[in-house]
């Protein structure tokens, strides 16, 4: 678990490193809301949000930051400890919830 104001720094060093395919998980401390980020191309992110709302759209790598700091108020917003999780190579067949394209 890492703290709110530390998180942004983290996920983007976890983001450098992670390949292509695979998949990180952002949760609250209930896990009742989530946001993952599967990296699709080199430097294509795409958001599945699954919270206050439910959608998934893509984000080019340079508005990465800006987007999490706009979904961190969004999908975390009393939130002082948050979980990541690294999934590994993301599996859509697995995915059971529909979400809204953007």
């Amino acid at each position: 678990m890492l703290d709110k104001s530390a998180l942004i720094p983290a996920v983007m060093r976890k983001l450098d490193k992670l390949p292509t395919g695979h998949c990180i998980d952002l949760r609250t401390y209930k896990r009742n809301r989530s946001v993952m980020i599967i990296k699709t191309a080199p430097e294509e992110f795409e958001f599945r949000e699954d919270g206050f709302e439910k959608k998934k759209f893509t984000v080019p790598e340079t508005k990465i930051k800006s987007v999490l700091k706009k979904m961190l108020k969004r999908e975390f917003p009393r939130s002082n400890k948050i979980r990541v999780y690294d999934l590994g190579r993301f599996h859509p067949e697995k995915m059971n919830r529909d979400l809204k394209t953007l």
